[in-house]
């Protein structure tokens, strides 16, 4: 028997919540819209920061499958806030399915052509290859996997992605971080940067780590995590899910628009991994949870729980050596949140993306001569570089300093984490609209991504790693 519940009416006995997600105001389209949104047991707060906004070729009528429970609540709960926020509020009309089955109930429904994943990551690649054999479009949240024999799998779903002229495409927002942007830019400008180093595993030619917080508050509210997100056999480890991103900005600022083969251009040559300790009252305080589960027992050691979260990795890209650290850390310091640095390595500078105390926090670019470039040409090639991005970043100068120089970002271009989501959302519906416009190179780095990612978790585990 069918039990899916769709709340059009306000008699849940969340009133207000419900009130607010069936009669919000109503949108006129003049043309049928290009993309109707499927939204796929959104366990993870990224699925609300998509809906954030409006957007004029997506309807404003979403479906949302999901078990009743916290995290579905937790979900149209801050939907409704989009909603109903003073500010530019969003006018999004959730049609909610609670059925047993929700992956099932979605692919019989069929009433969407886009479909949102954001939560578990084990096992999401089989729903992945679901909807896409189904004919749906698919735009979901990292990682679509977490172990390196799922690869096979993703390679499949990019494939029928291609054969079907549907888009399968992962929520990629850090490029989109204007010292990501800028660090690429410079990176390609060999006058400023000159050659790629090769480097070394004692000293590689690409140095980045990220450093994301357990505790947070998003869109003003603080984060509550639902307990699976502690299960690394669920979640995956750090490597395996924010690592997602740092691997896809070396890739993409290193070797822009180039076609990555994993299986010749990548060799992992060590990796690592350690715990972050949480006591039960932190874990009571970011899940609700007072009691740890069943499932935890592993981890738990004299009433601490060691989260088995965090990696490190070295390895090789066409010749070019690299080093990631990927760390959960419990919170951040006051006026802080999560960090991303990383510096690349040329012939004649290092570019540098630095977020410490330094720097308020909040990300800065460096450029640093080395010692034989002759730092004046540096300079000279790097306010060069500058002024010719007046037109695309305006109000970009160039801060020297004896030893290195720094991009002064005025704040205006400083668009924040919570709005990337809709940039890259706005990427998705420009390859929505004509699926053959994806690149091929999209769809290589996302298999180089994830067989470094995969299998340094798993090298890690074996402890080969040194």
């Amino acid at each position: 028997m069918r039990t899916s519940h769709v709340f059009k009416h306000a008699a849940f006995p969340l009133m207000v919540l419900f009130t607010t997600l069936a009669m919000g105001a109503d949108v006129s389209q003049s043309s049928k819209p290009l993309a109707r949104l499927i939204i796929v047991d959104p366990g993870h707060f990224h699925a609300t920061l998509l809906q954030k906004e409006m957007y004029p070729e997506i309807a404003p009528r979403v479906e949302v499958y999901a078990p009743l429970g916290p995290e579905l609540i937790d979900y149209m709960s801050r939907i409704a806030a989009f909603n109903r926020r003073a500010d530019a509020p969003t006018s999004w009309r959730l049609d909610v399915h609670t059925g047993p089955d929700s992956m099932a109930e979605m692919l019989r429904d069929h009433k969407g052509n886009v479909v949102i994943f954001s939560g578990k990551n084990r096992g999401k690649i089989d729903r992945i290859l679901a909807s896409l054999s189904a004919g749906l479009n698919v735009f979901a949240d990292k990682p679509w996997i977490i172990l390196p024999n799922e690869l096979p799998k993703l390679e499949q779903a990019l494939r029928m992605a291609r054969e079907k002229d549907l888009v399968a495409y992962d929520i990629m927002t850090e490029r989109y971080e204007i010292t990501s942007m800028l660090q690429r830019e410079l990176v390609q400008d060999r006058g400023v940067f000159g050659e790629l180093k090769a480097g070394t595993q004692q000293e590689p030619a690409i140095d980045a780590h990220s450093d994301h917080m357990v505790m947070k508050v998003v869109s003003g509210v603080p984060l509550q995590r639902p307990v699976w997100f502690f299960n690394v056999n669920e979640y995956g480890e750090g490597l395996a899910d924010v690592g997602t991103h740092v691997v896809d900005l070396v890739n993409w600022t290193a070797f822009p628009a180039q076609i990555l083969d994993y299986r010749k251009d990548i060799q992992i040559t060590g990796a690592l991994s350690w715990p972050l300790r949480l006591t039960q009252k932190q874990f009571q305080q970011v899940t609700g949870r007072a009691e740890f589960p069943d499932n935890l027992l592993p981890w738990i050691h004299n009433g601490v729980f060691d989260y088995s979260c965090n990696n490190a990795v070295d390895y090789t890209i066409r010749g070019v050596h690299v080093r990631l650290k990927i760390e959960w850390k419990w919170e951040a310091p006051a006026g802080a949140g999560d960090v991303y640095e990383a510096s690349f390595h040329g012939t004649k500078a290092a570019i540098e993306i630095r977020q410490g105390e330094k720097e308020h926090y909040r990300p800065e670019i460096y450029v640093v001569p080395s010692k034989d470039s002759g730092g004046d040409s540096v300079f000279a090639a790097l306010e060069k570089r500058i002024a010719a991005l007046q037109a695309k970043w305006p109000g970009l100068r160039v801060a020297r300093g004896a030893n290195e120089a720094q991009i002064i970002i005025p704040d205006t271009l400083r668009t924040g984490h919570e709005a990337h989501f809709a940039q890259v959302a706005n990427q998705f519906l420009k390859y929505l609209r004509d699926p053959k416009t994806m690149p091929e190179w999209e769809t290589a780095n996302m298999l180089a991504k994830y067989y470094v990612t995969t299998e340094g978790v798993a090298m890690a585990r074996e402890g080969n790693g040194k």
